[in-house]
Order: structure tokens, then C-alpha cells, then sequence
């Protein structure tokens, strides 16, 4: 028998991150916005050339420029 969030063509990070969201929704007012608090992520990388570290950028920057250019062809 397959899990649930297999079978519906998720992967189980992804199945995690929806069922942390619709608790934290679920909660009352005041632990309900320090879940949200804890929740957020903000993630970055930087690419390395020849041993040397380039331009840290946030990857919800990243992604958005990504898809700004697409849009554009």
C-alpha cells in the first residue's frame, strides 16, 4: 500500500511543509502567529568560482529574477 502524499504525486518534504501549515492555521491567535514566525525560512546561496565565494543572493530573489526573465522570451 503507497502513503497518501506519495499516491497523490508529492514528495514527503513537501507533504511535511502542508500538514506544519494547516496546524499552525488551525491554532488560536496568539501561538498561532508565533508558529507562523517560526515557520518562515529565508534561504540563500552563493555560487563558488576558482575557490572564491560570489555574491550571497536569497533564493526567493533569485527565483523571482529567474522567473521575470523567462516571462520575457
Amino acid at each position: 500500500m503507497t502513503a497518501a502524499w506519495k499516491a497523490a504525486g508529492l514528495t514527503y518534504n513537501r507533504y511535511l511543509a502542508i500538514a506544519a501549515r494547516t496546524v499552525r492555521r488551525s491554532l488560536k491567535e496568539g501561538p498561532r502567529l508565533a508558529s507562523e514566525r517560526r515557520g518562515q525560512m529565508d534561504l540563500r546561496f552563493a555560487k563558488w568560482e576558482n575557490g572564491k565565494q560570489g555574491e550571497v543572493k536569497s533564493l526567493a530573489q533569485a527565483n523571482n529574477e529567474a522567473l521575470a526573465k523567462a516571462a520575457e522570451k
